[in-house]
């Protein structure tokens, strides 16, 4: 559940309404081993989108419409299926277009020339414009890209977007076979073959941010937290998975009992996605630091965008019966039982609250008890406040 008060907050002053859907780009270049780039330039322009603030659907919901429609990804699609993939995702936007590769200049070290050509289709509106494009050189792909999406975010909302210098200074190049990589890696079934994919990504490019995500995520799910850790970290702040790649490193410092640098990073989540799961995971940080009074605090924040959840009272309750308030604790642990009859751990703590009794010594059962949570939905909360401010 979202935390729904606090909903006034404005996450990005330019965040509008009209959800956006960015489809793989049609492949015109003539050549199968260039299919990875229609991929590339789709990801980068959602990329360049999102971290402006536009709220854009994710390469999940757009794989998801595919599949519902029986579509195949990488073919070129009628401008009925467009409209279709449009409905399906209830985006009032859907972004497409083509690329194509022109010869090179005979005894030039370019590759050929890749020409990009973009169209925003309105569907609420019922309109389609102009096409919009790039050009230049297959190595300066992930530049053309940038500038892509540039254009796009000026053809979106014009008088909201960044002057295009400003716009390409936070989105340095990027070599091309480092942006191969991660694509490749992108859509490899494989899960040992898309680490390899990223990693390789990483080390062509130190400074490419999206690898690195999908590195930390992965080693995350495999519960490595230390290697996750340390992959998350490197993730930019320009990135738009920043906020994600912050909550998830403050798991891992969390699992590894880093509670202050966890503590840092729930802090950093919560103040641009004030999330209940957020709140709740820096309340379980702050009070594995002892600091009472801010873990109450947070917990309670936690509560009052979800009430209904057992996990937030038994997390209030425990940190009240650790500071020694227990007739609070007692009152939250009957709150969990309300919710959650069969929960032996708030049962006895309840006893314990009841009795005014804490601790006791070597009693490391009742040590760290606060529950966190590995949930996250920026994409949610964002769909959430633009649906408010129409």
């Amino acid at each position: 559940m979202l935390r729904l008060l606090g909903l006034a907050i404005i996450v990005c002053a330019s965040l509008r309404a009209e959800t956006v859907v960015v489809l793989r780009f049609f492949n015109h270049a003539n050549s199968a081993s260039l299919d990875w780039i229609g991929e590339s330039i789709a990801e980068s322009v959602q990329d360049s989108l999102s971290s402006e603030g536009l709220l854009v659907l994710g390469r999940e919901a757009r794989i998801e419409a595919y599949r519902r429609l029986s579509l195949r990804p990488g073919a070129e699609l009628t401008h009925a299926s467009i409209l279709k993939i449009g409905d399906a995702l209830d985006a009032g936007r859907v972004v497409y277009g083509y690329y194509e590769l022109l010869p090179a200049d005979a005894g030039g070290a370019s590759k050929g020339s890749l020409r990009i050509t973009a169209r925003v289709l309105y569907l609420k509106e019922t309109r389609q414009g102009p096409p919009f494009s790039e050009l230049g050189a297959l190595e300066d792909l992930a530049e053309l890209e940038a500038r892509l999406g540039w254009q796009t975010l000026r053809q979106l909302d014009p008088h909201s977007a960044a002057s295009e210098e400003d716009f390409l200074r936070v989105r340095p190049p990027v070599r091309i076979d480092a942006v191969e990589n991660y694509i490749r890696g992108l859509l490899s079934p494989d899960p040992e073959q898309r680490q390899h994919l990223f990693i390789q990504a990483t080390r062509l490019d130190a400074h490419f941010s999206p690898p690195c995500f999908q590195l930390g995520k992965s080693y995350w799910e495999k519960k490595e937290y230390k290697v996750a850790a340390g992959w998350l970290g490197r993730v930019s702040p320009f990135d738009r998975r920043y906020l994600e790649a912050q909550f998830l490193l403050g798991l891992c410092r969390y699992y590894f009992e880093d509670y202050a640098g966890a503590s840092n990073s729930f802090k950093l989540v919560a103040q641009a996605m004030p999330l209940n799961e957020v709140f709740n995971n820096l309340g379980a940080a702050e009070a594995s630091l002892n600091d009472y009074p801010a873990a109450i605090a947070s917990f309670q924040k936690a509560l009052e965008g979800d009430s209904a959840d057992p996990d937030y009272h038994f997390n209030l309750g425990y940190t009240e019966w650790r500071a020694g308030q227990y007739a609070a604790a007692a009152e939250s642990f009957h709150a969990v039982l309300d919710r959650a009859p069969g929960d032996e751990e708030a049962k006895l703590l309840l006893a314990r609250s009841e009795q005014s009794e804490g601790a006791r010594p070597g009693e490391a059962r009742l040590e760290d008890r606060a529950r966190v949570k590995t949930n996250y939905d920026e994409e949610a909360y964002r769909q959430l406040q633009a649906e408010l401010k129409k």
